[in-house]
């Protein structure tokens, strides 16, 4: 598996100021769905360094995961200048997730 979740997560207002493109990971460390789906992750960024993958562990009580209303791990949510563009739940190609961070460099900066 990448990078762990973190448990250090951002407040929305700190994820609604960030500029540019952004990738959150909702998911959990020992999440079946969530070690799957890495590797078609990995692939769809691996030409995109300029996006922001922030991998957040999700769980009950976690503020960030309700504000983007997370229901199945991993959730994928791709934002632009802090407003989203797409959302994957739980993807297991790369292509799905390659065609949403295309969608981020076609969207309106």
């Amino acid at each position: 598996m990448s990078a762990p979740y973190s448990s250090d997560e951002p407040g929305r207002a700190e994820v609604d100021a960030m500029r540019g493109p952004v990738l959150l990971e909702f998911g959990d460390n020992f999440c079946g769905f969530c070690r799957a789906a890495q590797p078609a992750i990995a692939r769809a960024l691996e030409d995109r360094p300029d996006v922001r993958h922030i991998k957040i562990a999700d769980g009950r009580g976690r503020p960030l995961g309700r504000s983007f209303s997370v229901k199945l791990w991993p959730t994928l949510v791709f934002l632009q200048d802090g407003k989203e563009v797409e959302r994957l739940v739980r993807p297991v190609d790369h292509h799905p997730v390659a065609k949403a961070l295309r969608a981020l460099a076609d969207s309106p900066a």
